[in-house]
């Protein structure tokens, strides 16, 4: 059992930054692969980034490539997701998100392929 709380989120003019931190509780977040997620209002929940067990590997959505930047620290329990020059549509509930996986496995975009979910954290980019 995987326990995720998000923070970091707020409200942020065009082209400026935010780091969201997901926490994690138990002893075995290196045992899992983490992605985040976001979801805007009358959309579907997308995929934004994922990172490996060890964080040797990363994939990240087209729309974020080269902005945002996800990382772990297994010391911490902790998860990040840095994300620079952003944009209005950018705007979503941000979403930490936990799968059982081999050290190398990245590159899961599906919500289905997640087990354990944060409460999600706002985002709000104004123009």
């Amino acid at each position: 059992q995987v326990q995720l709380v998000e923070s970091g989120g707020g409200l942020v003019q065009a082209g400026g930054s935010l780091r969201l931190s997901c926490a994690a509780s138990g002893r075995t977040f290196s045992s899992y692969a983490m992605g985040w997620f976001r979801q805007a209002p009358g959309k579907e929940r997308e995929f934004v980034a994922d990172i490996s067990r060890n964080g040797g590997n990363t994939y990240y959505t087209d729309s974020v490539k080269g902005r945002f930047t996800i990382s772990r620290d297994n010391a911490k329990n902790t998860v990040y997701l840095q994300m620079n020059s952003l944009k209005p549509e950018d705007t979503a509930v941000y979403y930490c998100a936990a799968r059982g996986a081999t050290s190398v496995s990245y590159g899961y975009t599906a919500p289905s392929h997640y087990l354990y979910w944060g409460q999600g954290t706002q985002v709000t980019v104004s123009s």
